[in-house]
């Protein structure tokens, strides 16, 4: 097979749906879980084949598409992701992994990072994050703070746990969230359990 190469050697992500919004939805967050892919949008199937689909590392698939197509995705079993709309085990093809998309974030964004942390145990099988990614932006405190908040405690929680004042919980929130240039406990839940500081089973 002819090498195909990705831009700036980030690896190339497909998501091929009909449903626009849940594409687009799907988009930003998975650019959040792993900022270092390029993700790549595609309303069928037709589509996707006339872009050397092969140079594709994962493709997230509605499960329409996949049944009618199945012959293309079961030989490309261990990069394709159904998107189902059902959490229960009937609604999937035993076969491939499985994405519920119909589910609340916090829960969507966890199920993601375990397929993730699933299919490349420490980062194994990824590029280096940027440089940028992979400098130390947060302080110790900071760090102990952040890992609290994405394990669901509220501010005065961490206050108590810390021993420190509810004030000061605030200040550090604020802090991280500027430092890191995210707005939301997902957006962090992500930048946390990806850079190893919170066990993903805490979340």
């Amino acid at each position: 097979m002819e090498h195909i190469h990705m831009p700036q050697g980030r690896p190339l992500v497909a998501i091929v749906d009909s449903n626009t919004l849940a594409t687009l939805g799907l988009k930003q967050i998975l650019q959040n879980v792993m900022p270092i892919m390029t993700v790549e949008t595609f309303g069928s199937f037709a589509e996707l084949e006339a872009n050397q689909p092969d140079k594709y590392v994962h493709y997230f698939v509605a499960m329409d598409i996949v049944l009618q197509e199945r012959q293309f995705f079961q030989e490309r079993r261990c990069k394709t992701i159904v998107l189902t709309l059902q959490l229960e085990d009937t609604a999937r093809l035993s076969e491939f992994h499985s994405l519920c998309i119909n589910q609340p974030e916090p829960q969507l964004i966890r199920q993601l990072l375990m397929l993730a942390q699933h299919a490349h145990g420490g980062g194994k099988n990824l590029p280096p994050m940027p440089q940028v990614l992979q400098q130390k932006i947060l302080s110790d405190r900071e760090i102990e703070v952040m890992s609290l908040i994405v394990q669901g405690y509220i501010n005065k929680e961490i206050a108590d746990k810390l021993n420190i004042g509810l004030a000061t919980v605030i200040t550090h929130r604020k802090n991280i969230m500027d430092k890191l240039g995210m707005k939301s406990v997902s957006a962090l839940t992500i930048y946390a359990v990806m850079h190893g500081y919170v066990d993903i089973n805490k979340i």
